[in-house]
């Protein structure tokens, strides 16, 4: 659905409802198979992660610069040879050791398995968004933007707000073993992902224009529309009823 930002009246948000009423939620540690069969610890950190902008990557320097040893696994690794590398098209992005990002503490670590940055946020109060890239925090919410034109010639900024699904990872999305946000594994979350993300909807919208997206979200949910709710979530749905209940 679309409505306009109500704190720019030169924009629109356009929302996907069908996935910000959805059960997912990360599950890494809890199930979570990764990208690759075989790096299934990894989670979605093999590739490691491109940076917005300067700024960006900027931020992530600075942070990185606060972790200590029992922060980060591979710190001294990320001392000596640096955090940051070139993809082919010579885009900006984490740097790959040993098969993931250099900020992924792996499995036996005594801080625990996941990112570094993450942990960082979590042990000294802040939130996540605050310490990793942009597009680690924001996954698997997709932010996108077009220039629409009315047909008095008139135009407005149309910013997509939705899933960030296989295909968003261009086409070697269809090529990965698994991923959470069209899997029934990962739609088991207590609350829908409107609320779950709350900070990063916010993050990426605008206060304004998320309280209003709440509210719609809310509308939808009363409604209660089978066909506009996102498969993963229907099917795991069904796999709970078809799962009789562990005896006592």
């Amino acid at each position: 659905m679309e409505f306009p930002d109500p704190a720019n009246a030169d924009q629109v948000l356009r929302c996907d409802l069908t996935w910000l009423t959805s059960r997912w939620t990360c599950i890494f540690g809890r199930g979570c198979q990764g990208v690759y069969a075989d790096r299934p610890d990894d989670g979605c950190c093999t590739h490691g992660a491109h940076f917005a902008d300067r700024k960006d990557e900027k931020r992530v320097r600075r942070f990185a610069a606060r972790l200590g040893p029992g922060d980060w696994q591979l710190r001294e690794e990320g001392l000596r040879g640096g955090i940051i590398e070139k993809d082919d098209e010579g885009e900006r992005k984490t740097r790959v050791v040993d098969g993931a990002c250099v900020f992924l503490n792996r499995p036996g670590f005594p801080a625990g398995a996941g990112c570094a940055l993450h942990a960082y946020a979590l042990r000294t109060g802040r939130h996540p968004l605050e310490t990793k890239p942009d597009v680690c925090w924001q996954l698997p919410i997709r932010r996108a933007y077009r220039d629409a034109e009315r047909p008095d010639g008139t135009s407005y900024l149309e910013i997509t707000i939705g899933e960030y699904d296989r295909r968003a990872w261009g086409a070697g999305g269809h090529d990965l073993d698994w991923y959470c946000s069209g899997s029934a594994e990962a739609h088991v979350g207590a609350v829908p992902v409107y609320v779950s993300c709350e900070p990063e909807l916010r993050a990426l919208m605008g206060n304004a224009a998320y309280a209003e997206l709440a509210r719609h979200c809310a509308a939808h949910l009363s409604a209660q529309l089978p066909l506009l709710v996102h498969p993963a979530t229907a099917d795991a749905r069904r796999r709970a009823v078809a799962t009789p209940p562990a005896s006592a």
